[in-house]
């Protein structure tokens, strides 16, 4: 396990990067949940560009809870969401926006592990529960975007300071945490079950 402290934009520092490594960020992370992967999409699938250019940046799968103040928005709490329902979304999406790692929380798929493995990304886990944590990160709002989707499902463009710690979960050789834990329990479950008596 290795400690690292990258600062966006990223080149090809995500490639360093190894199951069980902690992370911590600098520099710019953009918020993108659901309806904010979908609205990216379907601009870049008919040629438009997205209002923030998210090449080598983090893409946090974020909601926050905001308030404006004065002319500034302030960030209360900034805990990931489930990142398994972006799972059909998240390869197009790293692809075409250039974004170098992911952060969310409850692990990600194939399809996403294939993707960094290919792309030189890497999807990394918050601790969830840890949203006022997180909050405290964040140095300001650069800014925000799609407001009309709600304001959990908006873009929010945030200037952070050592975001973290993020424990990367997919790396960039496609190895994906959670899976290989499955595959080591699978037997040990299945007699389990067995012992119980329990259909498997």
């Amino acid at each position: 396990m290795t400690e690292y402290r990258f600062t966006t934009p990223m080149g090809g520092e995500a490639r360093r990067l190894r199951i069980g490594d902690i992370l911590y960020l600098n520099g710019t992370v953009v918020t993108a949940r659901d309806a904010g992967h979908r609205r990216a999409l379907e601009l870049l699938n008919r040629g438009e560009t997205l209002p923030i250019d998210l090449h080598g940046l983090a893409v946090y799968h974020m909601g926050p809870i905001v308030r404006k103040v004065g002319e500034e928005w302030k960030v209360y709490s900034a805990g990931p969401t489930t990142s398994t329902r972006l799972e059909s979304y998240e390869a197009e999406f790293l692809e075409k926006t250039g974004a170098k790692v992911v952060v969310g929380k409850g692990g990600m798929g194939a399809k996403t592990a294939e993707a960094c493995k290919r792309l030189g990304t890497a999807y990394a886990i918050y601790t969830g529960g840890a949203g006022a944590l997180a909050a405290k990160t964040i140095k300001r709002v650069k800014g925000v975007e799609w407001l009309d989707l709600g304001t959990p499902e908006a873009m929010w463009v945030l200037e952070v300071e050592d975001f973290g710690p993020l424990t990367v979960v997919i790396d960039s050789e496609g190895r994906n945490h959670y899976e290989e834990l499955r595959s080591k329990i699978k037997p040990n479950l299945l007699e389990a079950y067995r012992m119980m008596g329990i259909p498997a």
